[in-house]
């Protein structure tokens, strides 16, 4: 028994939730950036040279990402939710740590909503180019 594809949603519906979701990952994203700065410039203690060290790490995946992000490329969207893994992970584990809980935490929240913000914005942009082309 073969099944039928759902149809496509209409334009209408599609273009305000394409804003709020592309408008949350911009949002999701630059506090994630804002995040690991002030954490690692303000509470972290680390010495000058292995500070900058740290923030090229932690900010060299999102460096990377921004201009996709920027230009509401959906492609950039999607590995945007394969590389904020890593964020969440090491929210995850600093959530344990008492010294950097809050940290944790907020990193956890900020990298969980870039997550699910690109993810919706990747599944409606493709379905809107679909919708464009004439796919019902």
């Amino acid at each position: 028994m073969a099944r039928t594809p759902k149809p496509l949603p209409s334009l209408d519906w599609l273009k305000p939730r394409l804003a709020i979701s592309r408008a949350a990952s911009l949002a999701s994203f630059l506090a994630l950036a804002v995040l690991l700065l002030v954490w690692n410039l303000l509470f972290a203690e680390l010495p000058g040279t292995l500070l900058w060290v740290i923030l090229a790490f932690q900010l060299a995946p999102l460096l990377l990402l921004a201009p996709g992000l920027i230009l509401g490329n959906a492609r950039a969207h999607a590995w945007t939710c394969f590389v904020v893994n890593l964020y969440f992970i090491q929210g995850v584990l600093a959530a344990f740590d008492p010294s950097k809980a809050l940290f944790g935490w907020l990193e956890t929240l900020l990298s969980f909503s870039l997550f699910c913000a690109a993810l919706m914005y990747t599944r409606w942009c493709f379905q809107y180019a679909r919708r464009l082309a004439g796919e019902s």
